[in-house]
């Protein structure tokens, strides 16, 4: 996964860029920054806006900014150092439920960018079997850790008779090497393993599966504004809300070729171009709404699994999060 480590030094490059330097102005454009995690499917909507020139036809010059991750993008949102914030409704529930002054008004993403999977090696067939075994995630509270709490629950395994392996956000050698049994992956790692002999257990980009195993779409990814900060940028956030629309109406409607070829080559240096076209084909009509309206229903679902996980109290109020007005009815 050597393709994976470049790309991600490269993102923390670009990041430190982006933050110690002075963006150029086109004369007028209002000037934003907005801060972002960093995995690749995650980014393709805002570096489509960008680069088909979506932003500057709604009056907008956008400096994208990669954070390490989606706390550190909300880190930026609350300090100041960024306008907005495009992160997981799981990293923004947590830093509400902590306190942070935020709102959040555009969805770009309706399914958890995770899959889990079993080793070349490994005897584990379903989520049932893995009761007993040790199964590898990020991190102890991460959305891949929550959603395997929920998924476990869901099945009639008891989340404490599980052992977590936690490995970062690369999985992909643990499990080829047979060092956990299962563990939650994204792409391209769930391609990789595939082909090295895994097996895909479920898969949560997967809407079918979606509806399944979560009940339908799981708010993912969405755009977050400060709080005391709402009315001033108003039409600016509806700016922005129309600008993604038309990358997510492009990314449904164009070949995936195309849609790769979008992307800052920069990102994928050392991968497999092959490969990521076939990612995005396989997942793009799943993986992105046709428009940025929140889908209420959906954010609930990622509240549930997080109050299943211990993550958030049985009397949270979502509603206190989301301003679903921006955009109107």
């Amino acid at each position: 996964m050597s393709c994976c480590v470049d790309r991600r030094e490269v993102i923390q490059g670009i990041a430190g860029l982006a933050l110690g330097g002075v963006a150029l102005g086109q004369r007028g454009r209002k000037k934003l920054r907005l801060a972002f995690c960093s995995q690749l499917l995650c980014i393709v909507p805002y570096e489509v806006a960008q680069r088909r020139g979506y932003f500057a036809e709604e009056g907008l010059e956008v400096e994208l900014v990669y954070a390490r991750g989606g706390s550190q993008a909300l880190q930026f949102l609350v300090g100041k150092a960024v306008d907005y914030a495009a992160t997981s409704l799981d990293a923004a529930l947590q830093a509400y439920h902590r306190g942070a002054p935020i709102l959040r008004f555009a969805s770009t993403g309706r399914l958890p960018l995770f899959a889990l999977a079993a080793g070349p090696k490994s005897p584990v067939r379903s989520v049932r079997d893995l009761e007993g075994k040790t199964v590898g995630v990020s991190a102890l509270g991460n959305a891949d850790h929550v959603l395997l709490v929920y998924l476990l629950k869901k099945a009639g395994v008891d989340p404490k008779r599980v052992q977590y392996a936690t490995l970062g956000p690369n999985l992909y050698e643990a499990l080829k090497a047979g060092h956990v049994e299962a563990g939650m992956v994204q792409e391209p790692a769930l391609s990789l393993l595939k082909e090295a002999g895994g097996r895909e257990l479920v898969n949560l980009m997967d809407l079918k599966q979606a509806r399944t195993y979560l009940g339908g779409p799981y708010e993912f990814m969405g755009v977050a504004v400060r709080r005391e900060e709402r009315q001033e940028r108003l039409e600016e956030m509806r700016a922005l809300s129309r600008a993604l629309t038309k990358a997510l109406r492009f990314i449904h409607a164009a070949d995936a070729r195309l849609i790769a070829d979008t992307l800052p080559k920069a990102l994928i240096a050392g991968g497999d171009e092959e490969r990521l076209k076939a990612v995005i084909q396989r997942y793009r009509k799943d993986l992105y709404p046709e428009d940025v309206r929140i889908d209420l229903e959906a954010a609930r679902r990622v509240v549930e699994s997080q109050q299943e996980a211990g993550l958030l109290p049985p009397s949270f109020r979502l509603e206190g999060l989301l301003d679903l007005e921006v955009l109107g009815a």
